[in-house]
């Protein structure tokens, strides 16, 4: 890992394995993969790059003390969500045994705040949601049309290349950037416990973040209705951006302001 791809890399705690390895998962195989383009970087507080705040944008890119681990920047959601009701739901998946299956969650792309194509539901364990680079099976954000669109909107699609990997693991759900300029993330279990605001998390090309925490999503079920009576609140849904962050730091405060940009509506099916 430290001679192909992170010459700063200190530990191999710092790696997380990827889903699409055959090595994955497999405990006491009789071969172990080493291949470095077959892991990615842990985002979080404990690897860089972490969390953000009292930064200016040129700042960003600076490497901080990770001894402290709480910097963060919120939004305070003003808006209402632009969430989809289950009824909503439809099935973009092309695979003939997809009926079958149940999904364990469903895919909605937005560019500002305007929702383009169907929702795109998930069966397998893992899915690639890219542009226009057919890698496997997967989401292609290219093939939807929109009349109209703003170059603001179409500078940042050509910015989503090899886009993400989204995989459904046995702690959670986990989010791979496989492009090559940063995503943004927000998610509830990303948040602090009964916190009405969001931390958005940035992560850099070739680094994971647990998106979602399923042990910290059942702690979240049982306090929404007394914490957030405020407003409408989404304890399964998961926000990302690419190329483009939101709060303090940016002229956009809410993920709506964003060009292109993803919400994760995970099932209650794990």
């Amino acid at each position: 890992g430290k001679l192909f791809r992170w010459p700063d890399l200190q530990h191999p705690a710092e790696m997380k394995p990827l889903c699409e390895c055959q090595s994955f998962g497999v405990a006491d195989g009789p071969t172990v993969c080493c291949n470095p383009y077959h892991f990615s970087r842990l985002c979080g507080p404990e690897s860089p790059p972490p969390p953000y705040s009292r930064l200016s944008p040129n700042d960003e890119q600076k490497p901080l003390d990770l001894s402290d681990s709480t910097l963060s920047y919120t939004e305070t959601e003003a808006t209402n969500s632009p969430n989809v009701t289950p009824g909503d739901f439809s099935d973009a998946s092309t695979s003939p045994d997809a009926v079958k299956r149940s999904h364990w969650c469903n895919v909605a792309y937005w560019e500002h705040r305007t929702r383009v194509g169907r929702l795109y539901t998930v069966y397998e364990q893992s899915v690639s949601i890219f542009y226009d680079l057919p890698q496997g099976n997967g989401f292609c954000l290219g093939q939807l049309n929109l009349d109209n669109r703003s170059e603001t909107v179409r500078r940042t699609r050509s910015k989503i290349g090899y886009g993400i990997l989204l995989s459904k693991e046995p702690d959670g759900v986990w989010a791979y950037n496989r492009s090559e300029h940063p995503i943004f993330v927000n998610s509830p279990t990303l948040d602090i416990p009964n916190c009405r605001t969001l931390i958005v998390r940035k992560v850099m090309p070739g680094y994971s973040i647990k998106v979602f925490d399923y042990e910290k999503s059942c702690l979240l079920q049982h306090t929404a209705e007394l914490d957030y009576a405020d407003g409408p609140y989404d304890p399964n849904s998961v926000r990302i951006s690419f190329a483009k962050g939101w709060g303090p730091c940016y002229s956009r405060q809410f993920i709506t302001s964003c060009p292109c940009w993803l919400e994760i509506l995970l099932s209650n099916n794990r």
